[in-house]
């Protein structure tokens, strides 16, 4: 959350002796578009206003109405103290004292325990991050970009030439989309403007992208990783179906919109090469038009001024257009497979109103360490701990991933980790698994 908004007579901030009491079914009933409650630290607030306001946008803080919103509030803001000054206008009361903290039946103990491990990482400076690594994350990517541009100035436009300027360019693109990932978690800096003003120079002039977007949808998938309606990144706009529980619903309903029982095969067609340079494109495009978000469109369009100046004397424009969608293909390739690999063969349902431990560990599993996963990867090999602790830098993730072993073995909580190559087969034979069970219900059931 963050600045403040304007409250109507009924939502006049109510503190101290004369603040309200709630159960948790008078919370849990104030869970719809036009009235939303929310609890932190057993406090009671209405959001219904403040979604509008909300700097990572409504959906993101609405999928929290009607529930105990703590462990993803702590999770998000890296600076509580500022944040809950612009709680306070919200405040409509508190949690009867009979009331557990928890709502439905979360698991008291594991909360707990897992409150104490971020207690204790806080207390290690595992949350402070190294300027320099960032710096020279960021160097390495600007060098692969000035390489890869004069090789083709310096030695000519020839097929073998062009194709090893692609791959730089991709892998810098790949790699920039790792670092704006970074200031957009606000894991890099102390202070968020700091974060954010980075956030737009490297998604923007160096992707041709938008924060704005990027922050409204990405961390919809952090609040609600994997869960139907909730998380865009499952939201396959009946393309493919995925986990368990949707291609039986869409069997049932003889919903066909794609033959789902190939959706293993035509992955390759329709997945890795076309979501960046086809969906994502149109849809940033789409969505800084539409919100007006002109400072993110002219940050992006200071990408595109950039790439044509430095393309069309080599390549002419209609040239310069095949060349950045033939470089979009290949990081897109690389975007998907190091995505999905580590949520896709994961839980994905309905939503079950899970702790934060819980819920985070059924949608995300690791790749194993080593120096060029950490690397191809921008440590997202690491996805259990960067969806446990979204604030901290990625520096800092295998520092943590032991005590986030010990605590999931302690509660019998599954910790996948993988091989790189076990990871890219499992999107296959997850579509696969996902196909066959929405053709047996479409054909008996």
């Amino acid at each position: 959350m963050g600045g403040g908004g304007q409250l109507t007579d009924a939502e006049e901030p109510i503190s101290g002796r004369a603040a309200g009491v709630y159960t948790w079914e008078e919370v849990q009933s104030h869970c719809n578009q036009n009235d939303q409650w929310l609890v932190i630290d057993r406090k009671v607030y209405n959001i219904t206003q403040w979604t509008k306001r909300h700097p990572g946008g409504i959906r993101v803080i609405s999928h929290y109405a009607g529930e105990n919103a703590t462990e993803a509030f702590t999770a998000f803001h890296p600076d509580l103290k500022f944040v809950k000054k612009f709680l306070k206008p919200l405040q409509i009361g508190e949690l009867a004292a009979t009331e557990p903290s928890q709502d439905r039946n979360k698991n008291a103990t594991i909360i707990q325990d897992f409150h104490t491990l971020r207690a204790q990482v806080e207390s290690e400076g595992l949350f402070r991050a190294r300027p320099l690594f960032f710096c020279l994350h960021l160097g390495h990517i600007l060098l692969l970009e000035a390489l890869a541009w004069l090789i083709i100035w310096v030695w000519g436009t020839s097929w073998t030439l062009t194709f090893l300027s692609a791959i730089m360019l991709a892998t810098a693109q790949l790699q920039a989309g790792w670092l704006q990932h970074d200031f957009g978690h606000l894991s890099v800096f102390k202070k968020s403007s700091w974060n954010h003003l980075l956030h737009k120079f490297v998604i923007g002039h160096l992707k041709g992208a938008s924060a704005n977007w990027w922050n409204h949808r990405h961390f919809q998938h952090h609040a609600k990783p994997n869960i139907f309606s909730k998380d865009p990144d499952v939201n396959m706009l009946h393309i493919f179906v995925v986990g368990e529980t949707q291609p039986v619903e869409y069997g049932i309903k003889k919903i066909k919109y794609m033959p789902y029982h190939h959706q293993h095969k035509y992955f390759f067609l329709v997945g890795p090469p076309l979501l960046i340079p086809v969906f994502f494109n149109i849809q940033i495009m789409q969505t800084m038009i539409s919100r007006r978000q002109w400072v993110d469109l002219a940050w992006a369009l200071s990408y595109y001024l950039r790439y044509l100046c430095c393309s069309i004397p080599m390549f002419g424009l209609f040239g310069s257009v095949v060349f950045i969608s033939f470089i979009r293909i290949l990081e897109s390739h690389g975007f998907v497979w190091v995505t999905q690999m580590s949520h896709l063969p994961m839980d994905i349902d309905h939503e079950k109103n899970q702790d934060w431990l819980s819920m985070q560990l059924q949608a995300t599993c690791n790749i194993k360490q080593s120096l060029f996963n950490d690397w191809f990867s921008g440590h997202l090999n690491f996805q259990i701990e960067h969806h446990l602790f979204p604030t901290m830098p990625r520096h800092n993730y295998h520092l943590v991933a032991p005590l986030v072993r010990a605590l999931c073995e302690k509660h019998g909580i599954p910790y996948q980790v993988k091989t790189l190559w076990q990871g890219f087969a499992d999107v296959f034979r997850s579509l696969k698994h996902s196909g066959d069970l929405w053709l047996d219900a479409y054909l008996h059931k």
